[in-house]
C-alpha cells in the first residue's frame, strides 16, 4: 500500500510541475498569448504600411502627375522654362 500511494504522489508532483512550470503551462500559455498579440500587431503595422505602398504604386503606373512630384521631390528636378532658386539661411 505505501508503494502505491509513493507512486501516485510522484506521478501528482510530476503532473503539477507540468501545469505549474513546464511546456503547456499557465505561464507558458500566458506567454504565448502575449507574443501572438505583439505579432499581430506587427501585422497590422505592415498591412497598413503595404496598403499605402500599393496606393503609390498604382499612382505610379497611372498618371505622370506622381512621377513628376516624385521627381521633383526626390531628385530636385525642375521643368524646362522654370527657374530654380535656393533659399540659404544664415547660421547664427
Amino acid at each position: 500500500m505505501k508503494w502505491f500511494v509513493g507512486i501516485l504522489l510522484v506521478l501528482f508532483c510530476a503532473l503539477q510541475y507540468r501545469l505549474w512550470i513546464g511546456e503547456g503551462s499557465f505561464a507558458h500559455v500566458a506567454r504565448l498569448k502575449a507574443e501572438i498579440e505583439e505579432q499581430s500587431a506587427e501585422n497590422d503595422r505592415l498591412k497598413e504600411r503595404n496598403q499605402i505602398l500599393a496606393i503609390e504604386v498604382d499612382a505610379l503606373k497611372s498618371g505622370t502627375d506622381s512621377i513628376e512630384e516624385r521627381a521633383r521631390g526626390d531628385m530636385g528636378m525642375i521643368r524646362k522654362g522654370e527657374t530654380f532658386y535656393m533659399v540659404v539661411e544664415d547660421e547664427e
